[in-house]
């Protein structure tokens, strides 16, 4: 397999509950080594460039101890499962008490031959890593005490939420600074020069047994963020940051390995600059389910450097299913947006039927919901075409309108140019019917006829060239409406 796209678009699955469902599928036990090859070829549909396998790692049992006993977590379960059972809950993939595929998902053989699937099939496999926190018995909670934040007797009397103890020792539950505690991990001290060390070690096996890896909540051991959390518990603060001599150490093993961080609280940046190659965009998510055009528009004047590092998204394990929480054809624009921008694409299991709950990572069975097979029309339509436009130069156009008609401020625009090809997306983003000019950046225009084709759903738009350069491509779209089109002489 050739190196990765600069653009790639990944499939998020949730491993548990995905190889549950097609047990009830074929009414027989299936791990990763025994997935059909039908469902692999479902699963690499064209235009998916890589597969997260979200959750492989071995579980904890005293982290599945605490989630049944955790009364909010029950009550969450419920929520999304009412024919709850206690085998439901398998505890969470973020509780990991070892870097080893778990032998109830098919082990490390399954793992590999899960790999060898997607390769056959020009796919790429992400796994996960952890860096904040492991499980509670985890084997170096009681080999490795200084890897992890330490407190006193003191410090458990006056918080048992926020430490516990192992090994006649009092350690921290892992937490990040805006919330309480998770009750259920270990957290690992960033600043420990062993604990930095074991983490380019396990980095570096994991990136034996895949292409990629995604790094859960990686803004949380940068230094200033991890002494403000911690302060004097995490001891002095180390002169090199935790993130620049890792990546450099592990890419050294491992040249081609893509790391993707999950960020938030506008720590993307900082993060590409330690050597992340992808980061999570959520400023573009929210923007996209809850804000408007102009909001869309300011977060894309970004350079485009820093874009093509961003990852696009409006759905994964973490957020409100799509389909539930952005209804009314907001879903479908703001799908045709991160799927024809520049940097990566999420996409998750389960989003393109329009499944509408969101199940907990601790779960391990998805609840039965019908399939939207137009809204999974669309998506595949999408995820085909879209490697198609995202080539070349791109750019944020001017959208422009009427004294006396407003509706222009809806629409949002972007152009692809490489070679004689010219792409462009034109999105309604507003909740009303929108005509917009949206003005076109290509000289050469004049003096002959243009033939705009949409690739989404085939339609032909004859435009006079002459129009084309002086006022702009003309567009009156429907709400949530968009455009993905082709421009050709006529």
């Amino acid at each position: 397999m050739t190196g990765w796209p600069t653009a790639p678009v990944i499939y998020e699955i949730g491993t548990w509950p995905w190889l549950a469902g097609l047990t009830r599928r074929y009414g027989r036990p299936v791990t990763l080594g025994t997935v059909p090859g039908e469902v692999w070829d479902e699963v690499a549909a064209p235009g998916v460039d890589a597969v997260w396998l979200m959750g492989v790692w071995e579980r904890s049992p005293a982290g599945l101890a605490v989630a049944r006993a955790n009364a909010s977590l029950q009550s969450a379960f419920r929520a999304a499962l009412p024919d709850l059972t206690d085998d439901d809950v398998v505890g969470s993939p973020y509780c990991v008490r070892r870097y080893r595929v778990d032998d109830r998902l098919g082990g490390p053989e399954g793992l590999a031959a899960a790999r060898a699937e997607l390769d056959r099939r020009g796919v790429r496999l992400i796994l996960d890593y952890v860096p904040n926190h492991v499980a509670p018995d985890h084997p170096a909670t009681v080999d490795h005490p200084n890897w992890f934040i330490q407190g006193s007797e003191a410090a458990l009397a006056a918080d048992p939420a926020g430490w516990f103890e192992a090994a006649g020792r009092i350690l921290a539950v892992g937490r990040d600074p805006f919330f309480p505690p998770w009750p259920d991990v270990a957290q690992l001290n960033a600043f420990d020069e062993g604990l930095r060390e074991a983490t380019v070690a396990t980095l570096t096996w994991i990136g034996e047994q895949c292409d990629g890896v995604r790094c859960d909540m990686a803004m949380l051991v940068t230094n200033d963020i991890f002494a403000g959390t911690w302060g004097e518990h995490a001891g002095p603060v180390p002169s090199a940051e935790f993130w620049p001599p890792i990546i450099e150490r592990v890419k050294r093993a491992h040249p081609g390995l893509v790391l993707i961080a999950e960020a938030y609280w506008d720590t993307e940046w900082t993060l590409q600059r330690q050597g992340f190659d992808f980061c999570y965009d959520k400023r573009l998510y929210d923007r996209l389910t809850h804000e408007g055009a102009e909001s869309l528009r300011k977060h894309l004047v970004a350079d485009r450097g820093y874009q093509d590092g961003l990852l696009r998204f409006t759905e994964n394990h973490d957020e409100p299913r799509a389909a539930a929480a952005v209804p009314g054809g907001r879903d479908r624009a703001a799908a045709v947006a991160i799927a024809t921008l520049p940097g990566a694409t999420l996409w998750h299991d389960g989003q393109f039927e329009g499944r509408r709950t969101r199940l907990p990572v601790f779960l391990g069975r998805y609840p039965d919901e019908p399939a939207d097979p137009e809204l999974r029309s669309f998506h595949r339509r999408l995820l085909a075409v879209a490697p198609r436009v995202r080539r070349g130069e791109w750019r944020l156009l001017d959208c422009h309108g009427w004294p006396d008609n407003p509706s222009h401020r809806d629409v949002v625009a972007w152009s692809w140019h490489e070679g004689a090809a010219r792409r462009l997306v034109v999105v309604n983003f507003g909740g009303r019917p929108a005509q917009a000019r949206a003005a076109l950046p290509w000289p050469g225009l004049s003096g002959r006829s243009w033939e705009l084709t949409d690739l989404m759903d085939g339609r032909v738009f004859d435009r006079d060239g002459d129009e084309l350069a002086d006022e702009g491509l003309f567009v009156d779209l429907p709400p949530w409406g968009f455009h993905v089109l082709t421009m050709e002489s006529a």
